[in-house]
């Protein structure tokens, strides 16, 4: 099995040194100091569940790589559009495209056959069909990552929590290149279940996504401080109410309990999310996958959703002001 990683940041590098520890032929596509440490000393994982390190093949050109079975995309979901010329090199007829992303896939309506929105393209995390041309749906295999790691310095990647990565096939069922992947995947001891219906387990971890995100976004709080504050936890209760309604509209059944996902996100303690990481490193916000896509399914099934609207338009905005004055 050959495996390219576009994007081998903290998830995209240890992904990837769990597959070249079992035996898959594994190149990184990174860039930078960090590059430069995967080539001198490989990929150095720091785990409570054990340390390990793995030598894979490491670049900035996947031209060097050629055609490969799986690409497994660690890229934010607003680079996808841009990454056509990265990920040529990479694709054969058969190669299969994983997107480890946060929040709605370009291919959420793709082979929902007899659904009323099927095939329907969603501008948030589609504008104008430019991922789709780039990442051809019918390579898709949809992933939602139960796992939390950060870059803790070049090379190095500090594992956190969770090792589940659900995939499935847009279509539905269970394929061979699902299951083949799954079997590398755990035997280079990561959870890598095979779900027949992956929209509901994206719904399920959007669930807490689309109210966290943004939210710490706005306030600078950490999970564990937004729950304690009763304000803003009645509000996170609201948004999760309002997105398992569009959720259901939309054909899907996330069957957890706004409660227990709430009471999840406090166990987490005072993490901080992903996007109010980016906000204080500068970076652009991943909003349209995480909130934006959910107002716009809103608006194709004709659910109210005011408050994941008004607090898309405030996050929105933020990301703009913030990029404006880091320019």
């Amino acid at each position: 099995m050959r495996v390219a990683v576009l994007g081998a940041g903290a998830i995209g590098a240890y992904v990837g040194a769990a597959l070249h520890r079992a035996g898959a032929e594994v190149h990184l596509v990174a860039r930078g100091p960090h590059l430069a440490a995967l080539r001198a000393r490989g990929v150095r994982v720091l785990s409570p569940r054990g340390d390990f390190t793995e030598h894979p093949h490491a670049t900035d050109d996947p031209s060097l790589i050629g055609e490969v079975d799986y690409v497994f995309l660690g890229l934010k979901a607003h680079a996808y559009a841009s990454a056509g010329p990265l990920l040529a090199p990479l694709l054969g007829e058969d190669t299969a495209v994983i997107a480890a992303q946060n929040g709605i896939p370009w291919w959420y309506f793709h082979g929902l056959t007899g659904h009323p929105l099927e095939n329907r393209r969603i501008e948030a995390v589609d504008p104008g069909g430019a991922v789709s041309a780039v990442l051809e749906t019918r390579r898709a295999i949809g992933c939602v990552v139960y796992c939390s790691t950060e870059i803790e310095s070049p090379g190095v990647i500090r594992h956190l929590e969770g090792t589940r990565f659900s995939i499935g096939e847009p279509a539905g069922g269970v394929t061979e290149r699902c299951t083949e992947l799954s079997r590398a995947m755990v035997a280079g001891g990561l959870k890598c279940p095979v779900e027949p219906n992956l929209r509901d387990d994206i719904w399920i971890k959007l669930m807490g996504n689309v109210a966290f995100n943004p939210l710490s976004a706005l306030t600078r709080a950490t999970m564990a401080e937004i729950c304690a504050h009763d304000d803003t936890r009645r509000l996170v209760a609201t948004m999760m109410a309002e997105t398992v309604a569009i959720a259901r509209a939309a054909g899907s059944n996330p069957e957890m309990s706004i409660e227990r996902r709430i009471d999840g996100a406090r166990r987490v303690g005072h993490h901080k999310t992903s996007m109010l990481q980016d906000l204080e490193a500068g970076k652009t916000l991943e909003i349209d996958a995480i909130i934006g896509a959910v107002v716009e399914i809103a608006d194709l099934t004709r659910v109210p959703a005011p408050a994941l609207r008004h607090v898309h338009a405030a996050v929105d905005l933020l990301d703009r002001t913030s990029r404006s004055t880091t320019r």
